[in-house]
């Protein structure tokens, strides 16, 4: 069974502090343990799809696109920043949970990013429970990237600029630009289905949102917000990650307040969530049980 036909997908607007509009899409009961599932730079709510079919069983799970992607418009050309990250999550959990409800959030990669830009806010805080950091970072990213295989210094920062931010059009999916997608972001052992799956998702993305969005990651320093993220928080990087490489997720669990661990997986590339999907699916329904369990207030409930 596909994402697509789990019962009970309900679809959801959600009106965020500058107007604009993200699409929403929940799975599963009103009452069961909440999740929230925040995706990457050029992903969309598809990127969740394994998730989405396992958890959505005996879990309610909140999955949006981010501004710019998937069914979510692209902002106006001042729309694109960290803080709007965070006010497009906060009225994804607004339009979507009751008061006092709590959930478990995990964050790929600018979805990670988008946990610790949120981390000081009061509706973030209401609502989470624990959290999932999947193979992100907080600062440095052109800098540790290791997408340009050349010694670390100020030519491979600038030439790994350039790469992230090319204006190019990524065109149609073709053997080529599939080996380009896995060489970048997915582990050399990666399953080809699984490249093609991602590969589709990636060049469905406009490019007026990548190569704004790779602005904005370019300068990016969270580096405080990380330790504002005071709930429960795990860490999953994949050894082989190019784009956010373990040195990001060290630094992350050395900074977290309470950072549940670190975990590896060894030969895993950037796009941990499709390429390991079981791995990162058992860490998310470890988390639920662990703190959030089933008592969860409904909205009559908590009215």
């Amino acid at each position: 069974m596909s994402a697509t036909e789990v019962t009970e997908m309900t679809e959801v607007t959600a009106v965020s502090a500058d107007g604009s509009r993200v699409h929403v899409e929940v799975f599963g009961a009103e009452g069961r343990p909440a999740v929230v599932l925040a995706h990457g730079w050029t992903c969309s709510i598809r990127f969740w799809a394994a998730q989405i079919e396992d958890l959505s069983a005996d879990h309610r799970v909140i999955a949006y696109d981010q501004r710019g992607h998937g069914r979510t418009p692209l902002p106006g050309r001042s729309g694109y920043s960290t803080e709007a990250l965070a006010d497009d999550l906060e009225a994804v959990l607004a339009a979507t949970l009751a008061q006092g409800e709590q959930a478990v959030f995990a964050g790929h990669s600018m979805g990670g990013m988008t946990l610790m830009a949120a981390a000081r806010r009061p509706v973030f805080r209401e609502h989470a429970a624990a959290a999932l950091l999947c193979s992100t970072g907080s600062s440095r990213l052109v800098a540790e990237a290791l997408v340009v295989p050349m010694r670390a210094g100020r030519v491979r920062t600038r030439l790994t600029r350039l790469v992230l931010g090319a204006r190019a059009p990524l065109g149609p999916v073709t053997p080529l630009s599939k080996r380009i997608l896995r060489y970048g972001t997915m582990g050399p052992g990666a399953a080809p289905e699984r490249i093609t799956r991602c590969a589709r998702i990636v060049h469905a993305c406009p490019r007026v949102s990548r190569v704004a969005w790779s602005r904005v990651l370019g300068e990016l320093d969270l580096d405080a917000d990380v330790r504002e993220l005071t709930v429960p928080t795990a860490v999953l990087v994949g050894t082989a990650d190019r784009l956010t490489p373990p040195v990001q997720s060290r630094a992350l669990a050395a900074a977290l307040p309470d950072c549940l661990g670190l975990t590896e997986l060894t030969g895993t590339g950037h796009m941990t969530p499709v390429e390991a999907p079981e791995a990162v699916t058992a860490r998310i329904r470890e988390l639920a049980a662990t703190y959030v369990g089933t008592n969860v207030p409904t909205g009559k409930d908590a009215a």
